[in-house]
């Protein structure tokens, strides 16, 4: 082992690969028991659970692969990663295979690829790249321009339709742009348009996503439509009271009153089983993750690698939040998954890919001064 190597193990974020892999094992667990319902001859298994322990594997291997190189190579292969993606994103939009009435997977025989998944990683490592090479807060040229270039994926995949995507992308580039900074001006005039033009969405809409805004606003209005989800993740995470009801034990999930239990709603399975304390706990591992994040953003030696960080934090935050919101009914349905805990393939190897980031930039924090 060479010298560099030694210090690249010696400067390895433990905690933050430990967090990671402590809050993957409880969503296999808690997967474990949102795949069950009870029949009369007792409890009846899904195959959700081994198919995330399958995801989770080929995530490690992500997680590794995004160990073996510099960071900084990302800058020379952030535009062409950003057209692949587009390009992705096109395909699936045209021949894409279409689930549940949206068209949002591509189907490569052995598996189903979601490319707006990986639009993620995209915008977020080019977005890092072009702001990184800003040396003073942003005005309205640059903002357009920056925002210009983010809003292709989220028209397309808008069109799919995925509305949670498009607003974690909107997120995820509002957040690393408000990290680098605006002039006075800009955020004054941001204050005012924003609120302003919020109410446009509406019309940009399909009518689905408006009835889970309005179930959202008055969940017992259509109790048995729009409103179902809400009110049945409330009822499942307020019956699991203090302490929960006990692995396995869940009566709104395993009696399959809970819908989405495996994906959206995995946190109302959780909630239910494991109570008040249970919830807590898994929102301590979550606070620990993105605080060890944040040091790295810190930490990191160079512009681009600080501006990768706060992307990779700004990704997991905004999933976190949108989704504990939307479990306890305090914000709309729109189909965000909770980290590591929720069930899906492309979202699983994505979460692990960019854990990986986050921890080359660490390890690698001492190799050259900030730039």
């Amino acid at each position: 082992m060479t010298p560099i190597d030694r210090r690249l193990v010696t400067h390895f974020n433990w905690s933050l690969a430990g967090l990671a892999f402590v809050l993957f094992a409880f969503g296999v667990a808690n997967l474990y028991s949102a795949s069950g319902f009870r029949m009369e001859e007792g409890l009846t298994l899904t195959s959700y659970y081994r198919k995330q322990l399958y995801w989770g594997s080929i995530g490690l291997g992500g997680m590794i692969a995004s160990l073996l190189f510099d960071y900084r190579h990302l800058r020379t292969l952030a535009w062409p990663f950003f057209v692949a993606t587009l390009s992705a994103l096109l395909i699936t939009l045209f021949w894409g295979k279409t689930i549940m009435g949206a068209k949002r997977w591509m189907d490569l025989g052995l598996f189903h690829f979601q490319a707006s998944e990986f639009a993620k990683i995209s915008l977020l490592i080019l977005m890092a790249k072009l702001l990184s090479m800003e040396h003073e807060k942003l005005g309205w040229k640059k903002l357009f321009s920056f925002g210009g270039i983010g809003i292709f994926p989220v028209v397309l995949i808008m069109k799919q339709p995925d509305l949670g995507s498009a607003l974690s992308l909107l997120l995820l580039m509002g957040g690393m742009i408000i990290f680098r900074g605006v002039k006075g001006p800009v955020l004054k005039g941001l204050t005012v348009a924003v609120p302003a033009l919020l109410p446009l969405g509406w019309f940009l809409l399909h009518d689905y996503q408006r009835q889970r805004i309005m179930g959202f606003l008055n969940p017992g209005g259509d109790p048995f439509g729009a409103g179902y989800h809400i009110i049945q993740s409330q009822i499942a995470v307020g019956s699991g009271q203090l302490w929960g009801r006990g692995f396995l034990e869940g009566t709104q999930s395993q009696l399959r009153f809970l819908p989405e239990k495996h994906t959206d709603f995995a946190l109302a399975v959780f909630g239910e089983e494991w109570g008040f304390v249970g919830c807590v706990l898994l929102l301590f591992l979550f606070s620990a993750f993105l605080l060890s994040i944040v040091r790295t953003t810190a930490e990191a030696k160079d512009g681009f690698g600080s501006f990768l960080a706060a992307g990779i934090f700004f990704y997991f935050f905004w999933q976190i939040f949108i989704n504990m919101g939307m479990v306890l009914g305090l914000m709309p349905v729109v189909g965000i998954p909770l980290p590591f805990i929720s069930y899906g393939g492309t979202s699983t190897v994505v979460n692990f890919c960019l854990t990986g980031l986050a921890l080359n930039v660490s390890m690698r924090r001492f190799f050259f001064k900030k730039s």
